[in-house]
């Protein structure tokens, strides 16, 4: 079996993914260090894929530690890269946290193993507000409303120039959308520290009674409802994608560089998330309606048309089977607390 290197594989994508790469008959190893995910994911990835992942706590911060791993670890076959700090808020803060993390641990990476296959865990805030609708992939970047946008920004640069002077290094970036959702077995779902920064699971921990009412921040948008659109994505789809970025870097079909939009191609606003969660659970929200927050984009949705024809991959689960696994693994959470 080939074996796949999947940084920051204890979190909400990561986990996802490992469960996703087993079924796809990989092995996987996973390092994460940690500081934003629960160790007892490793118990509930064994419980749905029936394996002890191989598992190294490793800051890839620390280039001598990542060295020292990856003399240990030759037969990585390709690395799956998610580990980063992403919280927008946060990001404003402490911006040095943010560039000192994102960036060391992806050039300690690469450093480690120039030559890989490599796909990279970007994301559609590249975009800003868009000047048109839907997103493609030749969409200019926009300046960076965030610390946090702008390290996914500046890796790409990275990437790119790495991967063309570089020769043996083929990167995939996939600029993700809004990935919401958890594992149909309610074993693995999103796990934030703290108050949620995302939507869906604010929405999850209020219905639940953790929160207070939810905020809806802004209903006088350039919009149907008035409140904000944006592209979600069930995180099940989206760890099925990076198994098909993978394949299609070990079939040798990219060469240096390549990007792809991940999302459903449609956007749908925030009173429409609330809706549909109403509708999936049974579960009535109550939710008022807030002034919109500084550097909120208005709309966005992306067009997945490439990954569709290049990549071979396309969303399978609607905004109805999102909301309830959320809630499904709410319920859990409440049963089984990390």
């Amino acid at each position: 079996m080939k074996k796949i290197l999947v940084t920051g594989g204890i979190g909400y994508i990561g986990s996802h993914t490992v469960v996703e790469l087993y079924n796809a008959g990989y092995e996987v190893l996973i390092v994460d260090n940690l500081s934003n995910s629960n160790i007892r994911i490793l118990d509930q990835l064994y419980k749905i894929t029936g394996k002890r992942h191989e598992f190294v706590e490793l800051d890839l911060q620390d280039s001598r530690a990542v060295d020292e791993f990856a003399k240990n670890n030759q037969d990585i076959n390709g690395i799956i890269h998610f580990a980063a700090y992403k919280a927008v808020g946060e990001s404003v803060e402490q911006p040095l946290k943010y560039y000192k993390n994102n960036f060391y641990s992806l050039i300690n990476l690469l450093v480690a193993y120039p030559q890989t296959n490599f796909v990279f865990s970007s994301s559609c805030t590249v975009y800003g507000q868009p000047d048109t609708l839907p997103v493609t992939e030749h969409n200019p970047v926009k300046k960076a409303e965030s610390p946090y946008g702008n390290t996914k920004q500046i890796a790409e640069e990275i990437l790119v120039e790495t991967a063309k002077a570089t020769k043996g290094l083929n990167v995939i970036a996939l600029r993700y959308f809004n990935p919401v959702g958890a594992h149909a077995s309610a074993l693995i779902g999103e796990l934030p520290n703290g108050v949620p920064q995302n939507l869906v699971p604010f929405i999850t921990q209020s219905a639940i009674g953790k929160r207070g009412p939810i905020k809806v921040f802004g209903d006088d948008y350039n919009t149907p409802d008035g409140s904000a659109i944006r592209d979600y994505i069930h995180v099940v789809d989206l760890a099925k994608a990076h198994v098909a970025a993978i394949k299609r870097l070990e079939e040798g079909k990219v060469e240096g560089y390549d990007v792809f939009n991940l999302g459903t191609g449609k956007g749908s606003s925030v009173l429409e998330i609330i809706n549909a969660f109403e509708q999936s659970t049974g579960e009535k929200l109550n939710y008022q309606i807030a002034p919109r927050r500084e550097g909120d984009i208005e709309k966005i949705y992306g067009d997945v048309t490439k990954s569709k024809q290049v990549l071979g991959w396309q969303t399978e689960l609607d905004l109805n089977e999102m909301m309830a696994s959320a809630w499904r693994w709410e319920k859990y959470l409440k049963e089984n607390p990390f």
